[in-house]
């Protein structure tokens, strides 16, 4: 694919975030004009992360705060598509919710029974605030037999002084402990986020554009999931990195403002 034919053929952009549109507190390039022009161009833009620590309303505020959320952009976590997963699939079931008080209020907000005793289901979230005591609980109620679901499975989470261990590190601990894995992984690169995105925006995965800065997440779940893979190179990735990866992007960008290089 050319920049022309994702340009042409996209409605709504999917835009992953650290090392896509943002390092840190820093927006890559002039990333405020970039976005800018494609909302003039009639795209939609949703910031999508698989990062479940934080909730839709603290990374909207992050977004604004550096100047790069737009009126009518959507933000969509691995946390929010979970939660909507649950009501859709496990309606009224009793939930254990490894995760930030900051989710737990969200799963609560969207009708999701919270139970630290006797639940049905275990969710396993990017937990930054995890304590021995929650990691025991979580784990003696999947040898119970709760049913077991995770918000995704990156295995670090980069930050501005190197990576730290993300939810997968957490699956791994867990799967020596208990001898569970997870019946199902909503985030990147797994069908139920495609699914879920597909319903919220009523727009087909053949008009969607994933950018992102990973390939066994971002680009991954482009191609599993019928959707167009942008890659920039602005964050984890590298041009040779990627050639180690049997996932292939459609085009290749130094960053995404190079969509409108020449222009």
């Amino acid at each position: 694919m050319t920049k022309e034919d994702i340009l042409n053929n996209t409605e709504l952009f999917l835009l992953d975030l650290d090392g896509t549109v943002y390092l840190g507190e820093t927006p890559i390039g002039d990333m405020k004009r970039t976005l800018a022009r494609l909302r003039a161009m009639g795209k939609k833009l949703v910031f999508l992360t698989n990062n479940s620590s934080r909730t839709e309303r603290e990374y909207r505020e992050k977004l604004a705060r550096i100047g790069l959320l737009g009126e009518g952009d959507g933000v969509f976590t691995s946390g929010m598509a979970t939660a909507r997963y649950l009501n859709a699939f496990y309606g009224g079931k009793r939930v254990y919710l490894l995760g930030t008080a900051a989710l737990k209020a969200e799963f609560a907000a969207f009708g999701v029974p919270l139970d630290e005793h006797s639940p049905e289901v275990c969710v396993l979230a990017y937990d930054t605030e995890l304590t021995f005591a929650k990691l025991r609980a979580f784990d003696r109620f999947l040898r119970r037999g709760a049913t077991f679901i995770a918000t995704h499975a990156d295995v670090v989470c980069p930050t501005e002084d190197g990576s730290m261990p993300d939810a997968g590190s957490f699956l791994a601990l867990l799967e020596k402990s208990s001898g569970r894995v997870p019946e199902k992984i909503i985030g990147k690169p797994y069908a139920p986020m495609a699914e879920m995105l597909e319903r919220e925006y009523g727009v087909p995965r053949g008009k969607m554009c994933m950018a992102g800065d990973r390939m066994y997440t971002d680009i991954r779940f482009a191609n599993a999931n019928g959707i167009a893979g942008l890659l920039v190179l602005s964050g984890e990735t590298t041009q040779q990195s990627a050639r180690d990866f049997p996932d292939k992007p459609d085009l290749t960008l130094p960053d995404l403002n190079a969509l409108f290089d020449g222009d």
